[in-house]
């Protein structure tokens, strides 16, 4: 369902990237009328919108901690679901990931991408190619290279946290409330961005993977402990929860994607998740519960599934989690376990239907493996998706193999183009949002002016000038959003 970028759009996106920063500000000076517009056309009308913003009111979502006052709780998510389509599926087998690419261009093309990434890499080092240099690989392979060697990924909990049964004393006991609360503020301290909870139940245990990554099944029973061996991993029928979280990434770093530096800021993340999850598990074993986690990356269930049913964000025209806080700049990650935890509701923060008008990561998409549709749409392309929802899907292939023959590393230029990918700095990108959240009235303008900035264009020499902080991330940037 993709259509070729045409010469017309091309001359706007080049147009709107030449816009002025004088001219930005006289467009953005009309904000505050779009806002009142935006009150008085949306659904609840402008006193209800501006009522809540003057009193600081936000959506409490369950126990995930409290969001812009423009994110609306809903009981059905954005992306529309037919779960009678849905059945489990092998993330080893349906994905593009790894190995699995060979299952849809076969071998030998699997072989040839691989030779050319690597003969790539080896002569742009020796071409001293701005971006590709010797230190931008360094930075690249080291980036994620201390969190899985020293905090190897386990589905069982690792030894060594003791448990009330150690103790000799009674497992903890709260309500699905206070449970909630009570491992948000821990995972929070840990290093995730934001928390959210699903219970399983006949549709949502679709969502697990029929099989891992590393071939071993996953399978439910009715017994007390989780196990695994040599063939499968086994979760109780009594662990009904799953932990939803998110990690940040480097807005300033992933602006530099493609390329070794970009995808830093994803190895970077994902060095931060074994220690999320160790401690998290941990956690939970102190407590007198189970915590189930993933035995490797992309493991256990489909994670942006989880996070739109957890409320952490909406699906986007990228087939991948927006969320409100930091935009498409998280990876997701979840935990399975028996603790009761209080569910948190869907979102609707109008990031979908920004989507259907904005189109700004299609058009810089440079493998065109995104879709140019309005609307999403039921019908899959490819096998490596999942039917039963309607998404804007997106070609697997063409992205992988770009991944591999072009930057040798992965893309990222879809994450670091899109208008929810820039920090609340200003009153001005607030309101934007906000007013994204109430109508579609002025999305087209919006992205306009978004890209009158030229977002996502940046030398990668000048990165290793900046000094950005700790990781790369504003971890107060929620914070804020809170008041």
């Amino acid at each position: 369902m993709n259509h070729p970028k045409s010469a017309t759009d091309n001359e706007q996106a080049t147009h709107t990237r030449g816009v002025s920063r004088r001219d930005f500000f006289k467009l953005s000076g009309a904000t505050a009328g779009v806002a009142v517009a935006a009150g008085a056309t949306a659904k609840g009308g402008r006193s209800k919108a501006f009522a809540d913003a003057a009193n600081g009111a936000a959506s409490s979502n369950g126990s995930i901690h409290k969001r812009p006052w423009w994110v609306r709780e809903v009981d059905e998510p954005t992306t529309e679901i037919d779960w009678g389509q849905k059945s489990r599926i092998s993330e080893q087998q349906r994905t593009v990931r790894g190995p699995g690419l060979a299952n849809y261009v076969g071998e030998d093309r699997a072989e040839e991408v691989g030779a050319i990434a690597a003969e790539n890499k080896k002569q742009r080092i020796l071409d001293n190619e701005p971006g590709y240099r010797l230190r931008d690989w360094a930075f690249y392979g080291s980036a994620g290279f201390f969190g899985f060697q020293h905090a190897p990924l386990s589905f069982l909990p690792l030894e060594g946290v003791e448990s009330p049964d150690d103790l000799g004393v009674p497992r903890w006991e709260g309500t699905p409330s206070e449970n909630a609360n009570m491992v948000r503020a821990a995972m929070r301290h840990f290093g995730a961005a934001t928390v959210g909870f699903v219970e399983l139940d006949e549709n949502t245990k679709k969502l697990i993977y029929s099989q891992d990554p590393d071939g071993k099944t996953v399978e439910f029973e009715d017994v007390d402990e989780a196990y695994e061996n040599d063939d499968k991993r086994v979760i109780p029928d009594k662990a009904k929860w799953v932990i939803v979280y998110t990690m940040q990434m480097s807005e300033e770093t992933m602006r530099l994607a493609p390329g070794p530096i970009g995808a830093g800021t994803t190895s970077v993340a994902y060095a931060r998740f074994p220690q999320i999850q160790a401690s998290t598990q941990g956690f939970l074993r102190g407590l007198g519960y189970q915590g189930l986690g993933e035995s490797s990356i992309n493991a256990l269930g489909i994670a942006p599934a989880f996070g739109v049913l957890a409320g952490l964000g909406e699906m986007g025209r990228h087939n991948r989690l927006i969320t409100p806080e930091y935009g498409p700049m998280v990876r997701v990650q979840k935990i399975v376990t028996d603790l009761p935890l209080e569910p948190t509701k869907p979102i609707d923060a109008g990031i979908q239907e920004f989507c259907k008008t904005c189109k700004v990561c299609a058009e810089q998409c440079p493998s065109d493996s995104l879709s140019y549709e309005d609307e999403p749409y039921w019908n899959t392309v490819g096998e490596w998706n999942e039917p039963g929802h309607k998404a804007w899907f997106e070609d697997a292939v063409s992205c992988m193999e770009y991944w591999r023959t072009g930057p040798g590393t992965n893309c990222g230029i879809c994450f670091s183009v899109c208008p929810y990918a820039k920090k609340d700095e200003t009153f001005m990108h607030t309101m934007v949002k906000a007013t994204a959240a109430r109508t579609r009235l002025f999305n087209g303008m919006f992205t306009n002016m978004d890209q009158a900035f030229g977002y996502g264009e940046r030398d990668p020499e000048d990165w290793w000038s900046l000094d950005l902080p700790e990781y790369g991330i504003d971890t107060q940037r929620s914070a804020r959003q809170q008041v």
